[in-house]
């Protein structure tokens, strides 16, 4: 990382909730402010880039990922850490610069071959911790996760350092707020720092509630492995409208919108009843970027039939194979939002879930310099970690993408 100041130019910059004609400064790795560098230390830029008048946003955060290109993070257990550094420099092109790979129900040995193996560092996106997706989850909304590695909290946190065995790199651990009833473990993760996610789960609304009331702040896959919505009960689903929560507290909510887990319709009614607690997160799997064929999901067997990923032998849908960026383009076709918001869903949001937004999500001053360049049509050109370039899409490839209906990448419309 050098002192050069790279400066942006011909381009419209993801800032203020809005899209505005401005030049982009980097320097060390940061996002700088020109103007103390112009009139007090009377600098120049060393070197400046034209954007052709494209978009430049900060880096897509993806939240929810089991693995991508052949790697399942919960079943190659000893070679995890190749498989998240491949994954992370794949997931590059597709604008995600920072990630937390995501460990479904597993054995407690899995567990403790795979956490140690966890750093930030890796030639790609970054890995900002992992996600621990069970095993605290409910059976009767397992989905895709081993019934016979499901656990349940019977000694508080213990119960979970005896089957994580450390916590060190971990950064969202999924639980079924049943599981928890009193709420401690969900106060002992929070005042460590980890974020509480709620899901596969049949709580009702005020288990739901009181989770929240003891420092759960985000909901995994909303409307997936929950109880479906009920107009004397909404379970889950009625955080985004609950009024029993403490006040100025944001309740986020990942939701899948690869056009198969979640119809258009859902979107919309999630995009409007709570639209700044909106996280778009991929579920991907191992057979992201591959074709249909048998791939796995941490203890079971899947098989992907076209474009569609299921447990091995049934027809119930375990993640998608959707790219993060797809996701974004999906959604704003199906909720007509803003360009900035749909981007926002994938950057700004979920990096106030995890209370980094001062140097992840935005372009503001001071914050980390990664970001993508993207066409009008929400297409990766390129993306920038540190203020260096990582990836670059040939013109061609998103040319060709583009011209590709969205319907056709989308089930429900």
């Amino acid at each position: 990382m050098s002192n050069e100041i790279v400066k942006f130019v011909n381009c419209r910059l993801v800032r203020n909730h809005e899209l505005i004609k401005e030049d982009l400064w980097i320097r060390n790795g940061k996002i700088i402010n020109p103007e103390p560098v112009f009139f007090d230390e009377k600098l120049q830029a060393h070197r400046q880039i034209d954007c052709g008048n494209s978009i430049i946003a900060p880096g897509y955060i993806e939240l929810q990922i089991n693995g991508g290109h052949g790697v399942d993070f919960s079943h190659d257990v000893d070679t995890v850490a190749n498989g998240i550094e491949k994954v992370a420099k794949e997931l590059l092109k597709n604008g995600v610069t920072s990630f937390c790979p995501t460990i479904v129900t597993s054995p407690p040995d899995t567990y403790r071959k795979i956490l140690p193996q966890v750093t930030g560092k890796t030639k790609g996106a970054q890995v900002l911790g992992l996600h621990l997706e069970g095993p605290f989850i409910s059976p009767l909304k397992k989905g895709a996760h081993p019934e016979d590695c499901i656990k349940d909290i019977d000694k508080g946190i213990d119960s979970l350092m005896d089957t994580y065995s450390n916590l060190n790199n971990v950064k969202i651990i999924t639980i079924a707020p049943e599981k928890d009833p009193s709420g401690s473990v969900t106060k002992t993760l929070t005042h460590m720092g980890i974020t509480v996610s709620l899901g596969h789960s049949v709580a009702n609304l005020s288990q739901g509630e009181l989770a929240v009331q003891s420092g759960a702040r985000l909901i995994t896959h909303l409307f997936n492995a929950m109880l479906p919505f009920h107009h004397r009960d909404p379970g889950l689903v009625g955080l985004l409208a609950s009024n029993n929560i403490p006040a100025g507290q944001e309740i986020y909510f990942g939701i899948i919108a690869d056009g198969i887990h979640t119809h258009p319709a859902a979107l919309r009614i999630a995009h409007r009843t709570d639209p700044n607690g909106l996280i778009l997160v991929s579920d991907a799997i191992a057979a992201l970027g591959l074709g249909d064929g048998k791939h796995h999901l941490g203890q079971l067997e899947l098989e992907v039939r076209e474009g569609k990923a299921y447990i091995a032998g049934t027809d119930t849908l375990c993640g998608s194979i959707a790219p993060l960026d797809t996701c974004v383009r999906i959604f704003k076709k199906a909720t007509n939002c803003s360009t900035v918001y749909a981007i926002e869903c994938a950057t700004l949001h979920p990096a106030r879930c995890l209370n980094m937004a001062e140097t992840k999500g935005t372009l503001n001053f001071g914050a980390d310099a990664d970001f993508i360049i993207l066409t009008d049509e929400l297409f990766v050109q390129s993306t920038w970690i540190k203020g260096e370039c990582v990836h670059q899409c040939k013109p061609e490839e998103w040319a060709a993408l583009s011209s590709r209906p969205i319907e056709q990448l989308c089930e429900c419309n």
